[in-house]
């Protein structure tokens, strides 16, 4: 992946470089990436979405920390993550904005092209009304295979048999929704074996197919879509928000601090 596009702005936020661009700006990068990997021989992208869960996480775990190190884009995927950017590098104001992974799938899939894709997660009812709604909602799309892989760690031989798949139906776009850590180490394995982007999207297979309800437009803008989330599932994302929002506010106010003592 060393030939890969090169993002034109990083900044750190805790223990992760975060790609910083508009929304718009982020799906044409998105499209051109999927063009030089298929067309001109590049290599394959890993794309990230991160946010307080994913910072947090990486100031806990360090194995998680070096592996968005070697990230080829991770995008700022919660509104907080742009509230603490602005703040610590208030250059970036303008250009720093939430690149949701919803919304990036979403602009993507509507590319008029019609771009060979491959979905990645998910039960097998969630995958089955994705490409439902992706046939009804976005034409132009080409939906080339769909795998929900079992919940146990795959052996080298099934991982081998999954980039035979994806290589044989021709996609230059893999969406991943396995979870995070697991579709974040993911992508990079499958960027690094094909000449694919992969992207790792997480709840977005659940939102675009309509099978989990996504928090209304002004709690995403707010920054409480978490609390959205949270209420909907309390038993699985409990731990995470209470552990996470904490960790999270301590990392920002590190970052801040350290950014203004250098300047």
């Amino acid at each position: 992946m060393t030939d890969a596009p090169t993002p034109p702005t990083r900044r750190r936020i805790g223990e992760i470089d975060f790609t910083v661009m508009p929304l718009a700006e982020a799906i044409s990068f998105v499209l051109q990436a999927s063009h030089d990997v298929t067309t001109l021989g590049h290599p394959g992208l890993a794309v990230h979405f991160c946010n307080a869960y994913n910072v947090a996480l990486a100031r806990s775990d360090r194995s998680y920390a070096n592996l968005l190190a070697n990230a080829d884009v991770v995008f700022s995927d919660g509104v907080p993550i742009t509230w603490v950017g602005r703040r610590a590098y208030p250059d970036l104001t303008d250009r720093w904005e939430r690149v949701y992974g919803p919304d990036v799938m979403r602009g993507v899939l509507d590319a008029p092209d019609g771009l060979a894709h491959y979905l990645l997660g998910g039960s097998q009812e969630t995958l089955e009304a994705l490409q439902q709604r992706i046939t009804e909602e976005h034409p132009a799309a080409r939906i080339v295979g769909a795998e929900s892989p079992p919940f146990r760690p795959a052996s080298y031989g099934e991982l081998q048999e999954r980039n035979r798949r994806i290589a044989d139906s021709g996609a230059s776009i893999v969406w991943v929704g396995l979870g995070t850590p697991k579709q974040d180490a993911e992508v990079q394995r499958l960027a690094s074996s094909l000449p694919v982007v992969a992207m790792a999207v997480g709840a977005a297979f659940d939102f675009l197919a309509g099978t989990k309800a996504q928090a209304p437009v002004w709690m995403q803008r707010s920054g409480t879509e978490w609390a959205f989330r949270l209420a909907s599932e309390p038993r699985r994302l409990g731990k995470r928000y209470v552990w996470g929002n904490s960790v999270f506010a301590v990392e920002a106010a590190r970052t801040v601090r350290s950014v203004k003592a250098r300047t």
